[in-house]
């Protein structure tokens, strides 16, 4: 038997809907990894890459330090909307007919997506961090 849920992904609402687990931050950052996803800031990222050291190295630390700032936030608020999604599955009427999802499964997808990208970013950024350019290289 083929669970409903499995024909969409964690970003997506109906995966919500239909009944999909709230998924762990380290499964995200794990699937962020085995897909390559790149994330919305992967062009400021590159820019930030072709720029002389040590400005490079000085940029990329001080765009880490505000993308995990926005992680610790996305973390807290994704927490939140979790517990919200089990207490609207406890308190939900199994017989009644399903129409239509709820705002939660929304919020799961947004959030799940905001954590993504979070990770995407800091993949990429502490990948160009493990590595210096050469300090002579224009």
């Amino acid at each position: 038997m083929t669970l409903p849920f499995l024909k969409y992904s964690p970003a997506h609402p109906w995966f919500y809907y239909l009944g999909g687990p709230a998924q762990m931050p380290s499964r995200i950052l794990m699937r962020v990894k085995a897909e390559g996803v790149t994330g919305y800031l992967c062009g400021e990222i590159d820019q930030i890459d072709r720029l002389a050291e040590p400005q490079r190295t000085a940029e990329l630390r001080t765009l880490r330090a505000r993308v995990m700032d926005d992680l610790r936030q996305d973390i807290s608020i994704y927490r939140c909307v979790v517990r919200e999604l089990r207490e609207c599955r406890r308190a939900e009427d199994p017989t009644a007919p399903k129409c239509m999802s709820a705002d939660v499964h929304t919020s799961m997808s947004l959030k799940y997506c905001h954590l993504s990208n979070d990770f995407a970013h800091l993949v990429r950024i502490d990948g160009l961090l493990s590595r210096q350019r050469d300090l002579f290289d224009l």
